[in-house]
């Protein structure tokens, strides 16, 4: 993992005189595992939508495969190969599993928009239906509508509709916000179980969860990058004890 996917040269998202992301440097190798964390108001969210290009960035570069991406739109950025979650799903509740990832897989056509034919999936978007169904461990939940679905469930179903875009990165906004403790069991099994070759950046305010998903952690404060390391080192981090878990450093 030594070949870097996403590169981010002093990045800042500013809104009038708040300055959300202040000059963040962020270098993520293929196949990595990131997480992004800190305090509420760090930055994580702006930091993951300028990535995503939901915010224009005020200043600097974003590299994704070598391609500066810095003015691309969100679908051109996609089209490179970003998915993302969100912290709230937007599914269809009255269609079932299987139908909601066909509509994503649909929607990445050249023919959605076309009146003619069956409406039934190709060949190979059959292929990408199953692969996300297995990938998200909702195969035995195909059948069933959305709305009978345990909230656990529909954020993995949201997993799904991303995946389906083949992605090579995929951004995870807080895949655990609102989940029971036996619901971020079986979503940390989700996210351990994704292929090891895509490259993943997660937001998650459980410490504990976030951890024990990534090889390397970015810590922000004030917008800007207050210490990266592995999990190891940053559960032992006298910084981030102080601006995240709110523990003096002298004790």
């Amino acid at each position: 993992m030594t070949d870097s996917i996403l590169t981010l040269k002093d990045v800042s998202v500013t809104f009038g005189s708040l300055r959300a992301v202040n000059s963040v440097n962020l270098n993520v190798s293929a196949g990595q595992r990131r997480a992004i964390i800190g305090p509420n108001g760090a930055g994580k969210t702006t930091l993951f939508n300028a990535i995503a290009g939901v915010v224009p960035i005020s200043s600097g570069t974003i590299q994704f495969n070598n391609t500066d991406m810095t003015r691309f739109s969100t679908s051109k950025r996609a089209s490179l190969g970003i998915a993302r979650t969100f912290q709230i799903t937007n599914l269809f509740p009255r269609l079932t599993v299987e139908e909601n990832i066909q509509l994503a897989v649909r929607g990445l056509s050249a023919h959605k928009f076309s009146m003619l034919g069956s409406g039934q999936p190709l060949a190979q978007e059959q292929e990408s239906i199953e692969l996300a169904l297995v990938n998200s461990q909702l195969i035995s939940k195909r059948s069933i509508e959305t709305k009978t679905l345990s909230y656990g469930e529909q954020r993995q179903l949201e997993m799904a509709m991303a995946l389906v875009q083949n992605p090579k990165l995929l951004l995870l906004d807080e895949p655990a916000a609102g989940l029971s403790p036996a619901e971020r069991v079986n979503m940390a099994d989700v996210i351990n179980a994704l292929p090891r070759d895509l490259t993943l950046i997660l937001i998650e305010h459980d410490m504990d969860l976030a951890l024990g998903l990534v090889d390397y952690v970015t810590c922000l404060h004030f917008g800007g990058v207050l210490t990266e390391g592995t999990p190891a080192q940053i559960r032992v981090d006298s910084q981030v004890e102080e601006v995240y878990l709110g523990k003096p450093r002298h004790a």
